[in-house]
């Protein structure tokens, strides 16, 4: 099997899940928050656009993770999914005269989809619920947890694929580069749940701010990492052609 049937073979199998995915949560769920979910997905498209390039790897994190741990955590699985499916079609459309890439941003929401759905069905399980000693801290770093492992294990997979390398060291590479950020979006969302149930959810989406206030911090780190990387390249490339 070449590198090509491979590829379109991860994709196939990330649509399937997807779409089972989908069933499930279209059937699974019918509790709507009308207000709410349009609220959370206006915020979670608009941060998804708050992308910075990740050094190392073909690929690219935005900051929307803050609210697709919300919509889990206060929608249904449905809506959760319509969220998660928009904001990352938001977050994978090309900019202007930026070539359009169908498999990539199919692969992209179909695996969003899917974790996304695996999430809501973690943090929600009754199971979980009535254990003695379940809170719902514990949910929510299960959720995270869930949501982390359903992004990067996918994405380490296909660019091990694409690039004809080892899944492991990919996969490492990206949990050493992101993984604070869960840890911080996790955070964040327990302050927004605590903020919620206080003073109201309206007050507590004013999480955005902070978020574009870590876009650019992560930004200015990344850059800085990037430039780090391709220095020595440079140095290289010009001894060479002296």
């Amino acid at each position: 099997m070449n590198n090509t049937r491979q590829i379109k073979t991860l994709i196939g199998a990330m649509c399937a899940a997807a779409v089972a995915s989908t069933v499930y949560a279209a059937t699974g769920s019918h509790t709507l928050h009308p207000y709410l979910n349009l609220a959370v997905l206006a915020l979670a498209a608009a941060t998804s656009r708050m992308k910075v390039k990740l050094p190392g790897v073909n690929g690219n994190m935005s900051v929307n993770l803050p609210f697709l741990l919300t919509a889990v955590v206060n929608l249904s699985a449905a809506e959760a999914v319509a969220i998660t499916c928009v904001s990352t079609a938001v977050q994978c459309w090309p900019k202007k005269n930026a070539k359009f890439n169908p498999q990539q941003i199919t692969f992209n929401v179909s695996m969003m989809v899917f974790a996304s759905c695996l999430t809501s069905l973690v943090f929600h399980a009754q199971g979980l619920r009535s254990l003695p000693w379940s809170s719902a801290t514990l949910g929510l770093v299960l959720a995270t947890v869930t949501l982390f492992l359903g992004q990067t294990t996918p994405v380490a997979s296909i660019v091990a694929v694409s690039e004809g390398k080892s899944v492991a060291p990919i996969w490492w590479n990206l949990v050493q580069l992101s993984f604070p950020y869960y840890v911080i979006s996790a955070g964040l969302t327990s302050m927004v749940q605590t903020v919620s149930s206080h003073l109201g959810w309206e007050l507590a989406l004013a999480v955005f701010p902070v978020m574009y206030g870590i876009h650019k911090s992560f930004q200015m780190y990344f850059g800085k990492m990037v430039e780090a990387v391709q220095q020595p390249v440079l140095v290289r490339a010009a001894g060479a052609g002296a």
